[in-house]
C-alpha cells in the first residue's frame, strides 16, 4: 500500500515538473522581429537607428532582422511576407507612408505593427504616445504590450491614422509634389494655399439620413491627428469602433490663425466653424472627381467616397503607460495668435511670413 502511493507521488512529481518545464520553455522562447526601414523616407539618420536597435534591443527576448526597402510598395511585399510566415511582429522604421504600408499587410493577422518613427509628421505615432528617440521607441518594443486596435477604410483603401477630402487631400497632393519633406514646407504649401483655396459642396450620408455641407474639409480621424501635433479630431479614439468627423467649414482670413492654434492646443472643436460627429460608415458624394488622401498620402478618386472604420483588425505594439508631451510650437502659435489684435486683414500675409520666420530659427 504505502509502496503504491510513494510511487504515485513520484508520478504526481514527475508530471508537475513536466509542466514546469513546459511552461518555462514557452514563456522562454524568443519573439521574432523584423524591422523594415524605408532609408530614404523622413529626415532621420536611419543606420543610427539600426545602431541604436543593436544596442538597445532586449536580446534575450527577441530574435530580429532588418530589412531594407528598395521601392514604393516594397514595405508592403515584405510585411505580407513576414505575416504568411508567422512573425510576431514587424516593426516599421519611416514615416507615415511605410507605417501605413507595413500596417495595411498586417490587418486580420496574427503579427503585431511596432513603430520607431523617423519621418516628417509620424501621425500615428504621436497619437500612440511612442517616443519620437529611437531609444524611446525601443523601449516601447522591449516592454511588448500588443493591442487590438481598429482601422479604417477610403474607397478600400486601408488608413491608420486619417483620410479625408478637400484642403487637406489637396495639400497633400501639393506636398507630395514639392520634392521637400519636414513641417516647415507642408506649412508653407498650407499657408499658400489655404486662404486661396475654394470650399466645395458635398452630400454626407450615414444610415440612410442624408446632409449637404459647403466644406473647406471634410476629415475623418481613426486617430487624433495629422501629424506633428496638428490635432483635427482631439477626441478620437482608436478601439472605441467608430471614426470621428470633422468638417470644417469655410471662414474668413482673419480666422485663420485662430484655428491653426486651436489645431495645435487640441480645442478645434470648440471652433464655430467646425461640425463634428462620430460614425462607423460614411458615403460622400462631391461635384467632381479629384484628390482624396490617406494617412496623408493623395490619390485620385471619383465623386463617391465610402469611408468605415473596421473594429479591432489591426494588432499594435503600444505605450503601456505614455504621457503626452507638450508640442513645442504651442508657444509659438500663442504668440501668433496673439498678434493679430494689432493687426488688420491686409496684414495677414505678412503675419504668415513671421510664423515660417519664427518656425525656422527652431
Amino acid at each position: 500500500m504505502e509502496s503504491n502511493m510513494a510511487k504515485n507521488a513520484l508520478e504526481k512529481k514527475k508530471t508537475y515538473l513536466c509542466i514546469y518545464f513546459i511552461a518555462d520553455a514557452v514563456m522562454c522562447e524568443k519573439k521574432k522581429l523584423v524591422f523594415i526601414v524605408n532609408p530614404i523616407s523622413g529626415t532621420t539618420n536611419k543606420e543610427l537607428i539600426l545602431k541604436v536597435i543593436s544596442e538597445h534591443l532586449d536580446s534575450g527576448s527577441f530574435d530580429w532582422k532588418v530589412v531594407k526597402t528598395e521601392y514604393s510598395g516594397h514595405a508592403a511585399t515584405i510585411a505580407k511576407q513576414e505575416a504568411d510566415a508567422g512573425i510576431d511582429a514587424v516593426i516599421a522604421i519611416g514615416g507615415d507612408g511605410t507605417v501605413n504600408e507595413v500596417a495595411r499587410s498586417l490587418v486580420h493577422t496574427q503579427t503585431a505593427l511596432g513603430i520607431i518613427p523617423s519621418g516628417s509628421g509620424n501621425g500615428l505615432a504621436r497619437h500612440l504616445l511612442i517616443p519620437m528617440d529611437p531609444g524611446g521607441a525601443l523601449d516601447i518594443i522591449n516592454s511588448y504590450m500588443v493591442k487590438d486596435l481598429d482601422y479604417g477604410k477610403i474607397n478600400g483603401i486601408p488608413f491608420f491614422c486619417t483620410c479625408g477630402v478637400g484642403f487637406d487631400a489637396f495639400v497633400s497632393s501639393k506636398f507630395a509634389k514639392s520634392g521637400k519633406r519636414g513641417l516647415l514646407s507642408y506649412l508653407e504649401n498650407t499657408l499658400r494655399e489655404g486662404l486661396m483655396y475654394q470650399s466645395d459642396t458635398y452630400e454626407i450620408e450615414i444610415d440612410g439620413e442624408k446632409r449637404v455641407y459647403k466644406a473647406f474639409l471634410i476629415a475623418c480621424a481613426n486617430a487624433s491627428q495629422y501629424g506633428n501635433n496638428v490635432y483635427i479630431a482631439p477626441h478620437a479614439c482608436m478601439h472605441d469602433g467608430l471614426m470621428d468627423v470633422t468638417i470644417m467649414e469655410p471662414f474668413s482670413v482673419l480666422e485663420a490663425p485662430q484655428i491653426a492654434f486651436q489645431l495645435f492646443n487640441k480645442t478645434i472643436t470648440s471652433n464655430s466653424r467646425i461640425k463634428t460627429f462620430k460614425c462607423q460608415k460614411m458615403h460622400i458624394s462631391r461635384e467632381y472627381p479629384g484628390v482624396i488622401h490617406y494617412d496623408g498620402d493623395p490619390v485620385v478618386a471619383d465623386k463617391e467616397i465610402d469611408v468605415e472604420v473596421i473594429k479591432k483588425g489591426l494588432k499594435v505594439i503600444v505605450n503601456p503607460g505614455g504621457v503626452a508631451p507638450t508640442p513645442p510650437l504651442l508657444k509659438i502659435f500663442s504668440d501668433f495668435y496673439n498678434e493679430l489684435t494689432n493687426w488688420g486683414e491686409g496684414n495677414v500675409f505678412t503675419l504668415n511670413k513671421d510664423l515660417l520666420r519664427k518656425l525656422k530659427q527652431k
